[in-house]
């Protein structure tokens, strides 16, 4: 038998000791599922009605807060998970998601026991100085994380559940100066020395290496090339796609870029139309007839090509670089052997305007005014006058003794 107390959810029974009993809704046969408990969380029995009430309350609120029934009350580790999260991961592609998810798991693991309403501007300043001093992370990678922190709060005023974001009160972590290492014309030269292209798989490395190089394309978007988009007789390559991969049986192919202006149409150079038709039928001999760069008609994923790119960067003895870094070093290529403006340039990248392209290649420029002191050198013809046309006065006079 048990009788109740004065506090909700707290009973005694006819021994005397108290208990708590909360009700947690129901199942999902309508059934209603009750918390029952005698000790608190050190295993001790309740000493009185209260100490029972404390712990049924503390039940009570983290039902409710796991479940989404309470917004105010929340701890940031919850809001990640039951709010922002599955919002973000709704509004970006899959592999944006997958970039960003770790830089929630810091946020989570710093600050995630904390009530939302309980984060202090010096709570952020902690975390902040611990993403530039202890986290051993590159500066740039400290700005991601730090930025998606901030967002997340952001969201959490957007939706009514905090009146500020205290976050925008310590500074943000600037991005750094990020280079990215490239081949010169040399040593693109010396790497595609070390192919054998009468093995398959080495032609096949060999077209890789060689199309992002002479094109400038992104990772993405020529991992995602069918032979249907191009076109050998009139020499263009239609850039409309990127892929998404997980594994050879598991891949999306997006139908666009990574920006709007990322869909395009370049030209390709005769060595280059000359080496895909070659390709195109080696291919055939395989049984490949679908994607451009792969040897057994499946996509080929962006981790085996910065393999290949090392590991041929590594037989020739130049710098190793990312995948991407083949874009840094088509744009050199075109700026240093054929001093290409900025606008074609930006045009054949994809990009919104020139302003992009100089945001990122501006450096590669650094030598374009050579020819320009060359064609300055005498151009201007100095004739001096032969008696003074000038009268000075006052502090401009200068006497000069003869």
């Amino acid at each position: 038998m048990m009788k109740k107390t004065r506090y909700t959810n707290v009973y005694q029974d006819s021994k005397g000791n108290f208990f708590y009993q909360v009700f947690l809704g129901r199942d999902e046969h309508g059934k209603q599922k009750f918390k029952k408990g005698r000790k608190d969380t050190k295993g001790n029995p309740f000493s009185s009605a209260r100490s029972a009430y404390i712990e049924a309350v503390k039940i009570k609120n983290n039902y409710l807060e796991s479940s989404g029934k309470v917004i105010y009350r929340m701890t940031y580790k919850t809001f990640m998970l039951k709010k922002y999260i599955p919002k973000y991961k709704g509004d970006v592609e899959e592999s944006t998601f997958l970039s960003h998810s770790k830089a929630f798991d810091y946020a989570i693991n710093r600050l995630g026991d904390k009530l939302l309403e309980d984060i202090t501007v010096l709570d952020c300043e902690e975390y902040r100085t611990w993403l530039l001093t202890e986290s051993g992370f590159s500066k740039s990678y400290c700005s991601m994380v730090y930025i998606s922190f901030r967002q997340s709060l952001e969201y959490a005023v957007s939706v009514g559940i905090l009146d500020v974001n205290v976050s925008r009160k310590t500074k943000s972590i600037p991005k750094g100066k990020a280079v990215v290492a490239y081949w010169n014309k040399k040593q693109f030269e010396k790497v595609i020395s070390q192919f054998y292209i009468d093995d398959y798989h080495e032609y096949f490395c060999f077209m890789m290496i060689w199309l992002y190089f002479m094109t400038g394309v992104r990772v993405g978007e020529a991992l995602a090339l069918k032979w249907s988009d191009i076109d050998l007789k009139n020499a263009k390559v239609r850039i409309h796609h990127t892929l998404e991969y997980k594994n050879k049986q598991n891949y999306t192919i997006k139908p666009y870029t990574k920006t709007a202006s990322g869909k395009r149409v370049i030209s390709l150079d005769s060595d280059t139309v000359s080496f895909l038709r070659k390709w195109k039928k080696v291919q055939k001999e395989h049984g490949v007839r679908n994607f451009v760069i792969s040897y057994d008609d499946t996509p080929t994923s962006r981790s085996a090509v910065n393999k290949i790119v090392k590991r041929y960067a590594k037989l020739a003895g130049v710098p190793e670089i990312e995948a991407k870094g083949l874009r840094h070093s088509h744009v050199s290529y075109l700026i240093n052997e054929f001093n290409a403006d900025v606008l074609t340039v930006s045009r054949r990248l994809g990009h919104s305007g020139p302003d992009i392209t100089l945001k990122h290649y501006s450096h590669l420029w650094n030598r374009n005014d050579d020819s320009l002191a060359e064609l300055m050198t005498g151009n201007i013809k100095v004739k001096f006058s032969r008696k003074r046309q000038a009268s000075f006065n006052g502090n401009q006079v200068f006497k000069v003794n003869k």
